[in-house]
């Protein structure tokens, strides 16, 4: 210190620092009283000091509480989106016109795009460099392949299902299956598709295997699309209430076995609705986007 102050040429002032001044935090610690009002760690080591407030730190942590926010707006326009393009509303290699759904739902396009993004990673929307987003269209090969892997899926769940699935879960489905009829005989195509959709998820349901309903959720919904815009014919139509009325009844009787096998039959059906499809789609491609004029919905 004396040098510093012989060696500086303007003689400036140095004060000395202060005792335990540039000490660590660490040292300066104030152990937790003890009961008795003295110190219960007087005398002990840093380490020993610190140590011994851990606890009281991870109390005050964990008393907390975290508010957990509500569910992303971009995952509400997803499921929307989802089921405009399940629902055949938008089809298959059509563009997506992002002003006018940022208009139906009242929303910007920042979520709309998010949402976008989404349902690209489950590859039922394609986004283009610079040009917005189209509809995904599965290949014949895809279809093929996705078609295959239902039949086996289809086969576990029946085993799953007929084996766990209890009197009430049954009836649903027969209900269900009922009303299905119904609309077959009304013509309501849609109202159908929505109740083979509701009858497949409730017996994956009852399957009680949440590993296997996700793998068919993800089949069920890129093959949707297809489906919606799929011109069924009647003879085709009549052959999958058939397949249904079948399934239901070896639901009812605990077999298994039968309701494997009638699965297998109905997917091999299904798959020629899909091929067809497909094939009208490659002869008349959309050429524009359709208009959206549904009635405005908030995501909100």
């Amino acid at each position: 210190m004396r040098n510093l102050v012989r060696n500086d040429p303007w003689r400036h002032p140095v004060r000395p620092p202060e005792p335990g001044r540039f000490a660590r935090a660490a040292d300066t610690v104030r152990p937790p009283p003890a009961s008795n009002g003295g110190s219960a760690l007087a005398g002990a080591d840093t380490r020993t000091r610190v140590g011994a407030m851990a606890p009281s730190f991870e109390a005050h942590s964990m008393s907390e509480t975290v508010k957990i926010s509500r569910r992303a707006l971009h995952d509400e326009l997803a499921q929307l989106i989802r089921a405009m393009i399940i629902g055949g509303e938008l089809s298959p290699g059509q563009r997506i016109n992002e002003q006018a759904l940022c208009a139906r739902f009242l929303v910007s396009r920042t979520p709309l795009r998010e949402a976008l993004k989404v349902l690209s990673a489950e590859r039922l929307v394609r986004l283009l460099p610079n040009r917005g987003a189209v509809v995904a269209c599965i290949t014949h090969a895809e279809a093929d392949d996705l078609m295959l892997i239902l039949g086996v899926l289809m086969t576990l769940a029946a085993e799953l299902a007929c084996a766990r699935m209890s009197e009430r879960e049954v009836a649903d489905i027969r209900a269900n299956y009922q009303s299905m009829v119904e609309d077959f005989q009304r013509g309501e195509k849609s109202s159908y598709l929505e109740l083979d959709r509701t009858i497949h998820v409730a017996i994956f349901k009852a399957a009680g295997n949440a590993a296997l309903a996700d793998i068919h959720h993800l089949l069920e919904t890129r093959l949707g699309s297809v489906l919606s815009v799929a011109d069924t014919p009647p003879p085709r139509w009549r052959e999958a209430v058939e397949d249904h009325r079948r399934m239901v009844e070896a639901l009812e009787a605990r077999d298994a076995a039968a309701f494997a096998r009638i699965a297998r039959e109905h997917t091999r059906h299904q798959a020629e609705v899909v091929r067809q499809a497909l094939q009208a789609l490659d002869r008349n491609p959309p050429a524009r986007p359709r208009a959206i004029s549904a009635p405005s919905v908030s995501a909100e």
